[in-house]
């Protein structure tokens, strides 16, 4: 039986020209492409599912990430490839295309994956998402892209509505509510929309974990897979 999987945040700079290295961000880093590649290995078959919660590539051309991209391909599963706020390599889907196909790597914008798990029907949908009014580090300059985000959202929960599904899975990059975890669009939203599980990233460091919402709120439980957080281990999907 296929199952879904959640990470976040890869980070991943193979191209040699790029020089970012991760581990100076601590000890969960070090060695983090073989962590990743070995847990993976470890847990995922093709049949399964990998969502990818964005931040995927530290590339800033399409065809400066192909590096990472073939690297993620060459891994098993079918992986839902979301944006994160580091991933300006990103332009197009249409861009992306022109440079990389591959069947099993599926980058998501304003739509929704459908699959059949156990004989239910499953919708992935979701969107990067944005720094949530009322946190620390919103500002005025950051309405405007919330809301546009806000729309993605409901673009993609549309898409998944439209399939009839037996359950919703969100995703986003950004944590769904604020640092004080109090509610936003993005939770009003997954809420309104029937949403039963969402997953995201972007929070790194122990200090900051616990920024981020964990748990229930208004019928919708929330998941943090950042990386670090789940020691490079995806996440299994419970359904």
């Amino acid at each position: 039986m296929s199952r879904i999987f959640a990470i976040g945040d890869l980070h991943l700079s193979l191209n040699p020209e790029i020089d970012k290295p991760q581990d100076i961000f601590g000890g969960e880093w070090e060695n983090y492409v073989e962590k990743l590649k070995k847990n993976w290995m470890d847990m995922v078959k093709d049949d399964d599912i990998v969502i990818i919660c964005g931040d995927i590539s530290w590339a800033l051309l399409p065809e400066e990430a192909l590096y990472d991209l073939r690297f993620i391909a060459e891994l098993p599963g079918t992986k839902l490839i979301f944006k994160g706020n580091h991933d300006l390599w990103w332009s197009t889907n249409k861009k992306i295309k022109s440079i990389f196909s591959d069947d099993k790597m599926i980058f998501m914008k304003n739509d929704a994956y459908i699959t059949e798990i156990d004989g239910k029907k499953i919708a992935i949908a979701g969107t990067r998402g944005w720094v949530c009014p009322g946190d620390r580090e919103y500002d005025e300059h950051d309405e405007k892209m919330y809301r546009r985000e806000i729309i993605r959202l409901k673009l993609s929960l549309d898409e998944a509505k439209k399939k009839n599904p037996d359950m919703i899975i969100g995703v986003l990059h950004y944590p769904p509510t604020n640092d004080k975890k109090q509610q936003s669009d993005f939770t009003r939203t997954m809420t309104e929309y029937g949403v039963k599980k969402c997953y995201y990233g972007h929070i790194h460091g122990k200090d900051n974990f616990k920024r981020g919402i964990s748990g229930v709120l208004n019928g919708v439980e929330y998941f943090l897979v950042s990386f670090d957080y789940i020691n490079g281990c995806p996440k299994e999907v419970t359904l």
